[in-house]
């Protein structure tokens, strides 16, 4: 049960974190109804960070797993943002939106990575208070 509660709050907490960012950025760049696509992925984003740790907690070494998911998640997120990047400089000069290619680039990106270092903090403290309680019972 307790997992299941650690991974609901995380959830919470992540998707609260990856909005604040998301609409920190919307207002930074004064988006206009194009950021829709931003807030659906950032909620996506945090409904499959919340499935893939809640997994991950229950494997006898989820420490490390978890570490490596977050790990592979934040390189993930990394190497979209770097794609995407390339692929708008790569457009031909005359068809280039400075304006707003890169505030959605930076609108995906960002929020993601937000979720995933507030899941992966939450839940890892959890799981460290859940092995101290552990050794001190034991």
């Amino acid at each position: 049960m307790r997992k299941f509660f650690t991974s609901l709050f995380a959830f919470f907490i992540s998707g609260f974190a990856g909005s604040l960012v998301a609409l920190g950025l919307a207002i930074a760049t004064h988006a206009q109804e194009e950021y829709i696509l931003v807030f659906m992925v950032s909620a996506l984003v945090t409904i499959v960070v919340t499935m893939m740790f809640f997994v991950a907690q229950f494997f006898s070494n989820a420490p490390t797993i978890i570490n490596w998911l977050a790990l592979c998640a934040i390189v993930l997120f990394v190497l979209v943002g770097l794609g995407l990047i390339g692929w708008t400089f790569s457009q031909p000069i005359d068809k280039r939106q400075w304006g707003s290619d890169l505030p959605i680039v930076a609108g995906l990106v960002l929020p993601s990575l937000a979720t995933v270092l507030v899941h992966w903090l939450f839940v890892r403290w959890r799981l460290g208070t859940g092995l101290i309680n552990a050794q001190v019972n034991a």
